[in-house]
Order: structure tokens, then C-alpha cells, then sequence
């Protein structure tokens, strides 16, 4: 049986400000209705596979439960990384896991973040794979390349063995004209980062060639502790490991590296310019999201998350609006919108970490409006959930509900409130919010008082992340 495994990591720098470092892209719909990660669990539908295990970073396990939620799919486990030690580490905890019981699946390793438009031929690549690895060979998967890519690193095919060629060389990313070289020549492949291999044999490989790796997750894993669907592994163990990919940890070192060709559509969307390139366009090569309207402009992306962008006589641009930045950049400099994500990290902006609408495992909030004395937010509490119980030693608040019908903690007193009705919480008065009915509750929120940050808060009863 197979057991996928998706890892949904990442830093959220290449697509800012769609990306933050707390919303990455794979928690975002980019090419379809669809977010990356459920994009990844719904191309799995054509193969038999047991429930998905995922690993995450453990700021993100809410975003992970709440889209699977979205999705009706069931997983066998999301572990929780408290820091990132790239992929060879990630795939040692799963196939640990995946081992502890005595079984022995074949692993289907992917990444939440990539986008692949032809799933019936990632379905055949894949079927392709299960036999060389069912035999003991680690298998990679190889993107047929369709240009000279020099942001990509390459695999050259070796000799034919069954359905898969031996892995000749792991090459890094090329110049361009080395990149073209290996496109005539038909012997290179896109190294896509998605493997097919028995979860023995890997760890096998990986501790004969990097123990230190493998101790530490054994280590991790030995200490963790199960929460809910979340696996929360041993801080203190996971933070020693070191930090290798698989590459470079296992597949350049193992005499057992094949590699199976796959002509799916693939990228990994690492910028805005593969983001315009697998979109659909319009008769002027633009893509457009959202209120866009253009004069006199071609070959340019433009996204509107909140407000009407309108561009004229303009051309090869990216122009992305969100509730809380905006980008202008030339399509083909889009790979340094890393330096903006660094230099906000650096000055402490908020807009490197997260959006303006931050979510919860309750729901979310959104900032409307702040002065010096006020903050004004839109609060959304799902059916059946509420925040935590908490108090505020520097700020009032005022909770007017817009929609649905909210239950109230407020000091010693509970009560309900509909629609159109509002309610005062004292300086210091234990609180909460609870939406006891079937559909969202909305209601703004005003804040006032001489300290609004969120640090102002005690938490008297713990409900998973309080607000």
C-alpha cells in the first residue's frame, strides 16, 4: 500500500505579500479554487493510497487540520516540526512512524506547493514507480523540461532498468547555457523532490550514510507525544538535529537512486513569474485576480485581494494588492521580492509574518481600523467553537454582532445575543465569545484603552489558540 506523505513546509518569502511566513503558499489558492495543499490530497484520488500523513511546522497545524476539514480527507497523523530541519529529516519522521507497528508502506513523498496540470500522467508516473521501489530502489521522479530552466536542479538518466533509469548524476542549478546543453540532449530531468520508496529501505540508506540524522529522529520521535491528529515530537531532541535535504543526505549517496519520468504539467510556483506561466491568460497574455481592470497591457499578472488595480500602458509587470501591501515588480526581477520579505523582517513589520486577517482555530480576525486609543476588528467564530476565556488589564472592549447569534461570557455573567445587538466588556472582566448556532457568527469589535497590543491578555482557560 502506499502512504503518502505531504510536507508542508515553507517560509512564505517567494510569493509575498500572498505569502507570509504564517500563511505560506501551499495554505493559498493560486491555480485553482482550490488551496496547493488540497490541490495535492485531491490528485491522489487515482491512486490506491491509505490516509495522507503530513508534516507541518507547528505554526501552521491549524491551517493544516482546518483545510483537511475543508477537503472531508482523513490522515494518519500530522507531525509536528518545532523548527525546520529540511527534508531529510521530515522523511525520516514519517517513515518512522509509518514503521512503528511493523509495517513497511511504500512512502509517496510530495511537497504541498506544487502545481501539476496533467494528473493523469503524474497518476501513470507514479504507477510506474511502484515496482522498482517495491524491489528496494529509492525512486525520484523526473520533470521532462520544457526550456533551459536555470532555477532548477537536473537529474541525468543513467541505463534502463525495468521501468525506471538509474540515476547517473545530480547536477546543481546550471547557467543557461549549460541548461540548454542539457535540454538537447534529452538525458536531463528536472529534479521535482517527490520519491516513492519503502520506509525500510530509507531508513536503511539514510542510516548508513547520515546516523547522526537518523538518531536524532529516532530520538524525537521516542519522545513524542500524540494531540489530537497532531504529533508533537521532542523539542529538545528535534532542535539537535542537523539540517540536510534528501538529496545531498541519501539519493547522491545510494547506489540504489532511479529515477522515472514525468511529463505532468509540473512546477513548484518558486515565483510570480511561474505563477503567470501555468495560469490561464487572456488575448493579451495577462492574468488577472479579482477587481483588475487594464488598458494597454500585456504579458502581466495582476491580483486584487480588496481594492480595484487598474493599469495602463504597461507591460511584463507584476502588480499584486493585498488588504495590507502591495507589489509593483518587473516580471523578470521577481526572484529578489525575497530582499523586500528580508528587509520587513528587519525592520520588525508585521507584513513579513502574517496577513491582516490573521486565522484561528475558532476562525479569524480581521483589522479594520486602529488609532492610538483604538483598534477595530471583524471577528468570525465557526459553528461550535469559541475563544479562549481571557481578561485584559489595559483595554476595554465593545462586541456588536453583525450576523448569526453569539453566546456570551462576560465577568460571572452568560447571555445571548442576536443580530443588530451589542455588548460591553469591562477593564479586567473574564470574557469569551462561543457561536452556539449552525452557521458563522459575525461581529466587529472596538477596542479602547492606553495599551491595545496583543500581548495584553490572560488566559484563564486554555481552548487551543485564544485570540
Amino acid at each position: 500500500m502506499i502512504l503518502p506523505i505531504i510536507m508542508a513546509g515553507g517560509s512564505g518569502s517567494r510569493l509575498w505579500p500572498l505569502s507570509r511566513s504564517l500563511f505560506p503558499k501551499q495554505f493559498i489558492s493560486l491555480a485553482s479554487d482550490l488551496t496547493m495543499l488540497q490541490e495535492t490530497l485531491q490528485r491522489l484520488d487515482g491512486i490506491e493510497h491509505s490516509s495522507p500523513m503530513l508534516i507541518c511546522n507547528d505554526e501552521h497545524r491549524f491551517l493544516v487540520a482546518e483545510q483537511l476539514r475543508q477537503q472531508a480527507v482523513d490522515c494518519s497523523g500530522i507531525i509536528l516540526e518545532p523548527v525546520g530541519r529540511n527534508t531529510a529529516p521530515a522523511i525520516a519522521l514519517a517513515a518512522l512512524k509509518a514503521v512503528k507497528h511493523g509495517d513497511d508502506p511504500l512512502l509517496l513523498v510530495l511537497a504541498a506547493d506544487h502545481v501539476i496540470q496533467d494528473p493523469s500522467s503524474f497518476i501513470d508516473s507514479v504507477q510506474q514507480a511502484v515496482l522498482p521501489a517495491k524491489e528496494g530502489n529509492l525512486v525520484t521522479f523526473g520533470i521532462v523540461p520544457s526550456k533551459p530552466e536555470t532555477g532548477y536542479g537536473y537529474i541525468k538518466q543513467g541505463q534502463l532498468s525495468g521501468s525506471a533509469y538509474h540515476v547517473e548524476q545530480f547536477v546543481e542549478k546550471p547557467d543557461l547555457e549549460t541548461a540548454q546543453s542539457y535540454l538537447d540532449s534529452g538525458e536531463y530531468y528536472w529534479n521535482s523532490g517527490m520519491f516513492l520508496f519503502k520506509a525500510s529501505r530509507y531508513l536503511e540508506e539514510l542510516k548508513a550514510f547520515r546516523p547522526d540524522i537518523l538518531e536524532a529522529c529516532e530520538a524525537a520521535m521516542h519522545g513524542a507525544r500524540n494531540d489530537l491528529d497532531f504529533i508533537r515530537l521532542d523539542e529538545e531532541a528535534f532542535f539537535a538535529c542537523p539540517d540536510e535535504s534528501v538529496d545531498y543526505a541519501v539519493m547522491e549517496q545510494t547506489n540504489s537512486a532511479l529515477v522515472v519520468p514525468m511529463d505532468a504539467g509540473w512546477s513548484d510556483v518558486g515565483s510570480f513569474s511561474a505563477l503567470w506561466e501555468v495560469s490561464d491568460k487572456n488575448s493579451d497574455g495577462n492574468v488577472t485576480k479579482g477587481d483588475v481592470l487594464t488598458e494597454q497591457t500585456t504579458d502581466s499578472y495582476i491580483y486584487s485581494q480588496n481594492k480595484l488595480v487598474s493599469t495602463v500602458g504597461v507591460r511584463n509587470l507584476v502588480v499584486v494588492e493585498t488588504k495590507d501591501a502591495i507589489l509593483v515588480a518587473d516580471k523578470d526581477k521577481v526572484q529578489d521580492v525575497k530582499s523586500i520579505v528580508n528587509a520587513l523582517k528587519d525592520k520588525g513589520r508585521s507584513e513579513a509574518l502574517q496577513h491582516r486577517e490573521v486565522y484561528r482555530p475558532w476562525g479569524s480576525h480581521d483589522e479594520i481600523a486602529q488609532g492610538s486609543r483604538y483598534h477595530v476588528k471583524h471577528l468570525r467564530v465557526k459553528p461550535g467553537e469559541k475563544t479562549a476565556l481571557q481578561l485584559h488589564h489595559h483595554r476595554a472592549e465593545h462586541w456588536v454582532v453583525v450576523q448569526g447569534t453569539a453566546k456570551v461570557t462576560n465577568g460571572e455573567k452568560s447571555y445571548l445575543l442576536s443580530e443588530n445587538e451589542s455588548t460591553y466588556i469591562p477593564l479586567g472582566a473574564p470574557h469569551r465569545i462561543e457561536n452556539p448556532g449552525k452557521v458563522d457568527l459575525h461581529l466587529i469589535e472596538v477596542r479602547s484603552g492606553s495599551y491595545l497590543e496583543e500581548d495584553d491578555i490572560v488566559r484563564l482557560e486554555e481552548y487551543g489558540v485564544g485570540y
